[in-house]
């Protein structure tokens, strides 16, 4: 068996760091949260040079982890990457439960993200965030949680010899605030909503206190979650699903991988063709999902936001104007599921083929249905679902 935790020189060919909304160039030499503009920052890189580096025969002959796409992730120094083993993760099809729907069995896949370091997809982000925050020599951070992110930050802030503080609603599954505090981190427990929390970070953060690690207010999270992207298509042979069915909360690993997409293309590894962008919410706050609906640029904070699945319960995403891009651009749409639907998804998926679903992966596969129904899938149409963690992580019924 490879070493997974053994990382490879980077060789990063990161050139700049550019305002999402006006384009406008910083150095990816210094730390930065947003913009000057107040926009997330996006990494671009070398990708003429990268084209050369970066071929199909050299990515298979590199370990099947995060980092074998160093040239297009922004850690310049392999002595800063920060790595807890970040492996590829499977493709698991559900063919009964897509039989069940009438569709072809081979249509319905799941990318299983709870295989990864702390159990789900947001180990790839802050793995990379942590990386970069420790080569800036950053001693303490700090975010805003509904669980799992956190539960990464804590694992490899420890790691990394960082201070951590996390930022919690009262109502953050017990799990998560166990793992958190069993890796050393300063759990605050808030009388509110995740973005209620994000307003204490960016307090301490502007008094000097810690680096804001928040969602989108640093560049590098949405780099190490556009692997996704990168690794799928390299999964299946370099093509593309028809649809991605992302579940959406702040919308990081949508708005990745469609930056990602199109870096494969200039590096010459995939062609135009993109998968329609799904982005999931559920019914209790799905902001995205009515910014949709009226063509609006940006999503209006959802009031009273309420649902089981705590990954995607954000009354706000400060990069809307991104996912809402990314779903139009691709010819997407944004769906919301009731609980009932999520709750039967995860029973129907565990029962029928064995994958126990998180409650937001399992909103994907409620929206899929949901979709193909309402005849906005076909039934031979190639679908990923994305399970952003373990299902083992959370209450069972």
């Amino acid at each position: 068996m490879p070493d997974l935790t053994r990382v490879r020189p980077p060789e990063s060919l990161v050139s700049h760091l550019e305002c999402s909304a006006t384009g406008e160039r910083v150095s990816a030499d210094a730390p930065h949260n947003l913009s000057p503009a107040g926009r997330p920052l996006l990494a671009r890189y070398d990708l003429a040079a990268a084209r050369a580096r970066l071929t199909r025969e050299i990515l298979a002959a590199r370990p099947a982890d995060m980092w074998r796409w160093r040239e297009i992730l922004p850690v310049r120094d392999s002595a800063r990457i920060v790595s807890l083993g970040e492996s590829e993760t499977p493709l698991v099809g559900l063919p009964r439960v897509a039989a069940a729907s009438g569709a072809d069995p081979a249509a319905l896949v799941v990318k299983d993200e709870g295989r990864l370091p702390t159990g789900s997809f947001k180990a790839r982000g802050i793995a990379m965030a942590v990386s970069m925050a420790k080569s800036f020599g950053i001693e303490r951070v700090a975010m805003p949680t509904n669980g799992n992110a956190g539960a990464a930050l804590a694992a490899y802030g420890a790691r990394a010899g960082m201070e951590v503080d996390l930022f919690c609603p009262s109502d953050t599954p017990v799990v998560n605030l166990a793992e958190m505090e069993a890796h050393g981190a300063r759990v605050h427990h808030v009388d509110g909503l995740i973005d209620d929390c994000g307003l204490l970070v960016a307090e301490g953060a502007a008094a000097g206190r810690w680096f804001d690690m928040s969602t989108l207010k640093e560049p590098y999270r949405i780099e190490g979650k556009k692997t996704m992207g990168l690794e799928l298509a390299a999964q299946l042979g370099w093509s593309l699903p028809d649809l991605i069915f992302y579940p959406t909360g702040g919308g990081t690993g949508l708005i990745g991988m469609w930056k990602g997409f199109a870096e494969l293309e200039a590096l010459g590894l995939i062609g135009p063709e993109r998968p329609r962008m799904v982005a999931v919410q559920a019914e209790g706050c799905a902001p995205i999902v009515r910014a949709w609906r009226d063509g609006a640029l940006h999503a209006q904070r959802w009031e009273n936001a309420a649902t089981a699945a705590a990954g995607i319960r954000v009354p706000r995403a400060i990069g809307d104007f991104l996912i809402l891009g990314a779903v139009r651009e691709s010819g997407g749409f944004a769906i919301a599921v009731s609980e009932e639907e999520i709750a039967r998804a995860q029973r129907d998926a565990a029962r029928e083929d064995g994958l126990l679903l998180c409650p937001e992966g399992a909103a994907t596969l409620a929206a899929w249905r949901s979709a193909l129904a309402d005849s906005l899938v076909g039934p031979g149409a190639r679908a990923i679902l994305f399970n952003c963690a373990s299902g083992l992580k959370y209450p069972l019924p």
